[in-house]
């Protein structure tokens, strides 16, 4: 475990003004609510309380600091009460919001399952949650409708396939992203899937790390096509290939959205495969002991590594943390895929292949992932994905066997050659199920796809469209070709109704940069179809040779995008 820097002297140099609530510096008292409950008790302790008495006495039981904090330290958040529009999300009391159900995230680091936890899922999802099965844009899976009576149950059958809850919420490490194609991808640098075991070891569950300023997003990845998205995670070791030709990591730190977003920054240093966990812990740990605990909206590392440059952040690393310098390192490749889903049929290293399919927006139901495991199992393969796209991934199929896998999951509905809308469209759970939400995003968005299908049939180029229920940008919005952020806005008659502000233009990869806001660009969830339309059109026509959508918009007259 990384020493805290807490228990040696702080550097002068690094002194700002105690309000930050900084531990490093020395400032300790709690400055909010939040960091109150957490020194008064350990979210982890939490579980025990779950199991002997929550679950049994029922949910009038559940102590408030725990109902509405600590128990996110285990992937639980009590969900939207039904009926509540979104007009009243910033203005009833969290004890109005809560419904008497929990939204429970499953943690799949790596986006790695096997059949068998697959369908453990599936029967959870059917037997507890009213088959709700939702895919997240960080590999995890969600489920709803979940009573505190079961979780127990839950808990016991999710760790006996290998599977856990910890951490997958609250001011944790979250899950570790990773490339769901590890080991098995033609043209991947490095294999990453033990790295992101040793850090799974070290971090999770462990209390030196389960009271951080606010959540860590934390990634690992060999891939090519760069498919999770390091640029926007607090932390992301992305495979490079040094001068001397041995394989290793590039390091980046400080990437976020939500509602003040920023792009990581490279440190500039080189790490080799059997560094990770230690930099890992490094980095995390100066998130715990540097990092702003006086205001939540100020309490991401991106603050931070904003305030201080690559430069001084990489310094206390090496110098406080590591006790050891890190070589100069190569930046990484640009991404080789225009898209970083993993959709389709695509041959493995080992002359197998692999066979990515598209659920619509992430959503499935406990019969769907069994029908998955089912077909998985019956074209030989026993290892499924999860990737950071809401999409899904079945690995090791043989030659003999892609096209009737292809066939059933299509059958099934699950695109194996999806519409460009259904491959890039992604949703946040929206006002069904979160507190948070101000309009309605997975039916908003499916119903999106269908009818840009309709009217568009022939458009093929790659476009990204995500769509969220609240400025915290769960879905993405900034850095997608089209962003969907919900609001309330007035329509035609006067009326004041769900619909969304518009982003344009955001990309990831060699031009990463946030959309476009058109002053006024606003649409009514009704009228969403007809806008999206018109400006795709607008693009299809107007675009030259190779030319992206978010280089057409930098371009584009504000009458054609709007």
């Amino acid at each position: 475990m990384i020493t805290p820097a807490s228990r040696t002297p702080a550097n002068r140099h690094h002194k700002r003004p105690r309000g930050e609530g900084q531990w490093a510096l020395g400032y300790r008292e709690p400055l909010n609510k939040n960091e109150e409950s957490k020194k008064s008790d350990d979210g982890l302790n939490v579980r025990q309380r779950i199991i002997d008495i929550y679950s049994k006495r029922g949910f009038d039981s559940i102590d408030p600091a725990d109902l509405r904090g600590r128990m996110r330290w285990y992937g639980l958040y009590t969900q939207r009460k039904p009926g509540i529009d979104g007009g009243k999300t910033a203005v009833l009391e969290p004890e109005e919001l809560d419904d008497r159900y929990f939204m429970m995230r499953v943690r799949i680091d790596g986006g790695q399952l096997d059949v068998a936890q697959l369908r453990t899922i599936a029967d959870i999802s059917n037997e507890y949650g009213r088959g709700t099965a939702d895919l997240t844009d960080r590999q995890n899976i969600q489920l709803h409708w979940i009573e505190i009576e079961s979780v127990p149950d839950i808990w016991e059958r999710l760790e006996a396939v290998g599977l856990s809850t910890t951490e997958a919420c609250g001011d944790t490490p979250r899950v570790i992203l990773g490339c769901p194609l590890a080991g098995i991808d033609v043209d991947e640098v490095i294999d990453a899937s033990e790295q992101i075991r040793e850090v799974h070891e070290r971090i999770v569950g462990n209390p030196a790390y389960s009271n951080l300023p606010r959540k860590f997003k934390g990634a690992l990845s060999g891939c090519t096509a760069h498919c999770t998205v390091h640029e926007i995670n607090d932390v992301a070791f992305v495979g490079v290939t040094g001068d001397d030709g041995q394989v290793g990591y590039d390091l980046w730190v400080g990437g976020g959205l939500s509602t003040n977003p920023m792009l990581g920054k490279r440190l500039g240093v080189f790490v080799r495969p059997e560094q990770v966990a230690d930099v890992f812990e490094g980095v995390i740990g100066i998130f715990r002991d540097y990092g702003y605990r006086r205001l939540r909206h100020r309490a991401r590392i991106k603050f931070l590594v904003n305030d201080w440059g690559p430069e001084r952040f990489r310094e206390v690393l090496e110098t406080e943390y590591l006790k050891e310098r890190l070589p100069d390192g190569p930046a990484p490749e640009q991404p080789r895929a225009s898209r970083r889903d993993h959709v389709g049929v695509h041959r493995q290293k080992d002359g197998n292949f692999y066979v990515g399919f598209a659920p619509k927006v992430g959503r499935l139901d406990g019969d769907k992932l069994h029908a998955i495991a089912d077909i998985a199992e019956r074209h030989g393969s026993n290892r499924v994905r999860t990737t950071v796209e809401q999409k899904m991934v079945v690995l090791d199929v043989t030659p003999d066997q892609v096209d009737s896998l292809v066939a059933e999951l299509e059958a099934n509905d699950l695109r194996v050659k999806p519409s460009t809308f259904r491959r890039q469209t992604m949703a946040c759970t929206g006002i069904e199920y979160c507190k948070l939400a101000i309009v309605e995003t997975k039916a908003t968005a499916a119903g999106l796809i269908d009818e840009l299908e309709q009217r568009l049939p022939d458009f093929d180029e790659p476009l990204t469209i995500n769509v969220n229920g609240c400025p915290n940008s769960c879905a993405r919005i900034q850095v997608a070709d089209i962003g969907l952020k919900g609001q309330l806005v007035v329509d035609e008659n006067g009326d004041q109704v769900e619909g969304f502000q518009i982003h344009l233009g955001g990309s990831l990869g060699v031009d990463s940069g946030f959309g476009r806001k058109v002053r006024g660009l606003k649409t009514t969830a009704k009228a969403l179809p007809d806008y999206v339309a018109r400006v795709v059109s607008n693009f299809d026509s107007q675009k030259k040779e190779g030319e992206s959508f978010a280089d057409w918009v930098q371009r584009a007259d504000e009458a054609d995008l709007r």
